[in-house]
């Protein structure tokens, strides 16, 4: 063991004339401890709400859509469309999609909702919400009887409006048909087939899916989609692999990115984890403070002893390594402590969903913890740099004590 670094230790265990340097040590490792699981804990709930959210998207949105830039008319002959925005490098399925906004009743109750028209097989292949069917199944849509098809309900859009499996809900469609009247309404039967529950508020309290075909009828319109849906071979190269689609698609066509339609949304968090790390640091720096405190006091205490092994040939550099061994080793401690503590309560949390949320304003209905390895090595870097430059001060200024000034009147 380095001399320095014995010397650290043996001080840091003696016992202490003044037991007030003793709790401020403590006090020391505890504030270290604190500040870094609470960073920890921040950085987990930050990763754990933005992967969620991310999780969640995905799940109901494809990589990349192919738009029609006239939107109005939508995607007519989608077919030939379809096949080669197929065949482009990077693209794994492709499948059609119509959305509309619709009004989904039942004799006592009515509610606003989107609804999706899907090919069924090819819906599976680009996105996976519908994998969280928690009763009736994604087959029984295929069988539904002409005059009802079927259609399935996010499980708050189905509680809001009393429907369970094999209710006969109506569909209206606000926008209707134009008639020698005017603009009319249109409504159409629809027998609920099938509840998902995705656990992500946007999702489960207003969306419907229906087949292409139903979804065609309900919103007047012939064999046309407004959307074709892509997934891609890597996620973090959506951005290229869109560029290539809308070249080979043509002009008339825009291709937007999952990253591109929910900006501002991961701007947002990015910026929040920004904000918090800062915020926690100026706290686990105020706790580090009194590691300065605690060095401080004890080099007054041990001034004797410094002059002691200065005279016996310690060298100043050698004095100061052993103050700041005992500063880094105060703030080892506290770090690893706080490690600990942070991933374990973490964990907890995230294990038994002990964070409840409100789903109608935040989205999710727990708080997700996302402890990540990167960030604790960064948080832990972050602690032992901010506890190495508390100990700069108390060093040089033991490594200046006098020996002759000092043992003078001994």
């Amino acid at each position: 063991m380095a001399f320095e670094l014995y010397v650290a230790l043996r001080y840091l265990r003696a016992k202490r004339k003044q037991k007030l340097i003793s709790f401020v040590t403590l006090i020391s490792v505890v504030g270290v401890t604190v500040g870094v699981a609470a960073l920890v804990i921040a950085m987990a709930i930050n990763n754990g709400v933005q992967g969620s959210i991310r999780d969640h998207l995905l799940s109901a949105n494809a990589h990349i859509n192919l738009l029609a830039k006239e939107a109005i008319q939508g995607i007519p002959d989608w077919q030939p469309v379809a096949e080669v925005v197929r065949q482009t490098e990077g693209v794994l399925a492709v499948a059609p999609a119509l959305y509309g906004e619709v009004m989904v009743t039942t004799p006592l109750r009515a509610r606003g909702a989107f609804i999706k028209g899907i090919d069924i097989d090819k819906e599976m292949e680009v996105a996976d919400l519908l994998s969280s069917i928690t009763e009736g199944s994604l087959e029984d849509l295929r069988t539904g009887a002409a005059d009802a098809p079927g259609i399935i309900l996010g499980r708050r859009l189905a509680d809001q409006i009393g429907a369970r499996l094999q209710t006969r809900i109506t569909v209206l469609n606000p926008q209707g048909e134009m008639t020698i009247f005017g603009r009319v309404g249109v409504t159409k039967a629809f027998r609920v087939v099938a509840i998902f529950d995705s656990g992500f508020y946007e999702f489960d309290n207003a969306w419907a899916f229906t087949t292409l075909k139903a979804a065609q009828q309900t919103l007047s319109l012939g064999d046309v989609i407004n959307a074709i849906e892509v997934k891609t071979d890597d996620l973090d190269q959506a951005e290229a692999i869109a560029r290539r689609i809308e070249q080979r698609a043509g002009a008339s066509y825009a291709a937007t990115t999952w990253m591109e339609r929910n900006r501002s949304v991961f701007n947002a968090l990015e910026m929040e984890k920004l904000v918090t790390a800062i915020a926690i640091s100026l706290i686990m720096l105020v706790a580090a403070l009194n590691i300065l405190i605690s060095l401080v006091m004890m080099v007054m205490e041990k001034s004797r002893d410094i002059a002691i092994l200065k005279s016996m040939g310690s060298s100043r550099k050698q004095i100061r390594r052993i103050f700041m061994w005992q500063g880094m080793i105060i703030g080892t401690l506290g770090t690893a402590a706080g490690l600990v503590l942070g991933h374990v309560a973490s964990w907890v949390c995230n294990y038994y969903q002990l964070i409840t949320l409100d789903a109608e304003v935040y989205g999710l209905e727990y708080v997700p913890f996302a402890p990540t390895v990167q960030d604790g090595i960064e948080v832990a870097l972050a602690a032992l740099v901010i506890c190495y430059l508390i100990t700069i001060y108390p060093s040089g200024s033991a490594a200046k004590v006098a020996p002759v000034e000092t043992l003078r009147y001994e």
